[in-house]
């Protein structure tokens, strides 16, 4: 009787670029750098929870590079990949829900007391808002597909 490896579920190479769902690495680490970008970009009152977002941003993005580098080198031939791969993204779901949630409220805050010059780090506080909430729905699209292909394993 034949097994199944995980060498039949999870691409190597140059094949991570056409296969669903690894094919969304690359708007994640686009998404995400754009996010990590426009957040250090702007200087708000408070600190902490930006910088939670920082971290969850760089997490991400560093941790998707790693990803992609393993999956394009095909270090990601065990039978423990497709899992770590569903945890991977699904860890990545929840950091960047919480994160979106928390820069939507500090945007909203600052609203309140947005002064004309104050109207283009509003505008940049938006586009990061929006930005996270576009990385966070890839990560949920790869989180749910990799456990697909996980459980089709």
């Amino acid at each position: 009787m034949a097994s199944t490896t995980s060498g039949d579920v999870l691409p190597t190479g140059s094949r991570i670029f056409i296969n669903f769902p690894d094919l969304l690495f690359i708007p994640e680490w686009v998404i995400g750098g754009l996010v990590w970008t426009l957040v250090a970009s702007t200087r708000i009152t408070p600190d902490n929870p930006l910088g939670w977002v920082m971290f969850v941003s760089i997490f991400c993005f560093i941790g998707t590079t790693l990803w992609l580098f393993i999956f394009a080198c095909g270090g990601n031939q065990s039978n423990f990949w497709p899992g770590l791969d569903t945890g991977f993204h699904f860890l990545a779901v929840v950091f960047y829900l919480s994160a979106s949630v928390v820069l939507a409220y500090i945007t909203i805050q600052e609203n309140s007391s947005a002064t004309f010059e104050s109207l283009k780090i509003y505008r940049l506080d938006i586009s990061a808002v929006v930005m996270s909430h576009v990385a966070t729905l890839f990560y949920f699209l790869h989180a749910i597909f990799s456990a697909i292909r996980w459980k089709r394993a």
